[in-house]
């Protein structure tokens, strides 16, 4: 469900980044550090989706609430005006596999 208060136009996917489950005795990685690191993270969730995506193709390409594989620095970084959460816009084609978990 998108809380954000942020909708896709045209060909825009709004997905979330995150992180993999991280196991006992890994690194601690700061929040400052973290927040940097969302513009280069490739994985996400499906939060919205524009009217116009895969408008071409048979068979869409992600679907809200799925985790998907992103192009590296695409897109747009964005805080939601509702939920104050980073989010990240990109284009539809930026998307290019999804994540079985």
């Amino acid at each position: 469900m998108n809380t954000s208060g942020l909708n896709p136009k045209g060909r825009a996917v709004l997905v979330k980044p995150y992180e993999p489950a991280i196991d006992k005795g890994a690194i601690y990685i700061p929040d400052t550090i973290k927040a940097n690191m969302q513009t280069v993270e490739q994985r996400a969730i499906v939060i919205a989706i524009g009217p116009m995506c895969w408008k071409e193709e048979d068979v869409p390409r992600a679907i809200i609430g799925e985790h998907v594989l992103i192009s590296a620095y695409a897109g747009y970084m964005a805080t939601g005006v509702k939920d104050k959460e980073q989010y990240r816009f990109v284009n539809d084609r930026d998307i290019f596999a999804g994540i079985e978990e």
